[in-house]
């Protein structure tokens, strides 16, 4: 069991966030920082989960998030990584800022809180814990930007691997599709399909608990998803398929924009809020 621990769970007002902070406020004695950008969505929970709302996406954020874990915290004993936001889209577009923002949320401040983590310990034992994607492992069309950002993290934490303290230990959480609010953020509220496979937070968040319970350096919550990595790297022409897939998914998508901005169709969109 993971109790009587130390926790930092960002992201934590929905999606696999949520289902991480739900796993571990189960078990007992932890004390649970619950950060997001809108805490006041982080209802229903003892007083052992405290919500806080930061932009994590800056380093004010970020600083300000550890001088509230230390106001709380002796010491952080676990730190949970999981903020992040999609883009779905075609890539051919000139926009420096659009391209910062994601990049500074999914990769940037993720970065700058290994450093934070790693001074705060100041030589004692914590675990820091990175949600990644498969798509850091396999990127695909629509999904351009967000895929740098995930495989940025995946080259930092293999680097960063082999020059930590023997005091602080890093996972990696690799998840396929998720029911969560990602894709309609992904897409702007506009209805898409996610890539095959498809699981639920819930169990993500199992996955992940019990893989930090058997001290895993890297957790794939989606059984199928290494032996369908092998068989396509096996075998070629399944991987083509796969991808050719998501490319018509992302032409009909792109057609279906085009439509909008040409009157042709209503323009459906839902507004949500990035969690």
């Amino acid at each position: 069991m993971v109790s009587h621990k130390n926790i930092v769970v960002t992201g934590a007002s929905s999606g696999i966030g949520k289902s991480i902070m739900d796993e571990l406020a189960a078990q007992e004695g932890n004390r649970i920082l619950a950060v997001c950008r809108h805490s006041e969505n982080i209802t229903g929970y003892g007083d052992n989960v405290i919500p806080f709302s930061c932009d994590l996406s800056t380093k004010e954020g970020v600083d300000a998030l550890f001088v509230k874990a230390e106001e709380l915290f002796d010491k952080i004993d676990l730190y949970f990584c999981n903020a992040g936001a999609p883009y779905y889209e075609r890539f051919d577009y000139e926009d420096w800022d659009r391209i910062q923002r994601i990049f500074d949320l999914n990769t940037v401040g993720h970065i700058y809180t290994y450093s934070k983590y790693l001074h705060h310990l100041n030589g004692r034992e914590g675990r820091l814990v990175y949600t990644i994607s498969a798509m850091g492992e396999m990127a695909l069309p629509g999904y351009a930007l967000y895929a740098a950002t995930k495989f940025a993290m995946k080259g930092f934490q293999q680097a960063i691997r082999d020059e930590t303290p023997d005091n602080l230990k890093i996972s990696c959480v690799y998840p396929v599709s998720t029911r969560t609010n990602f894709f309609n953020v992904a897409a702007e509220g506009r209805k898409l399909d996610p890539p095959f496979p498809v699981q639920t937070p819930e169990k993500v968040g199992k996955a992940v608990v019990k893989g930090i319970e058997k001290l895993k350096e890297h957790i794939y919550p989606c059984a199928v998803f290494l032996p369908s990595k092998y068989l396509m790297k096996a075998v070629p022409p399944v991987k083509a398929l796969y991808v050719k897939a998501q490319q018509s998914k992302l032409h009909r998508f792109v057609k279906r924009i085009e439509k909008e901005r040409e009157g042709i169709v209503e323009d459906i969109k839902l507004r949500h809020t990035l969690k």
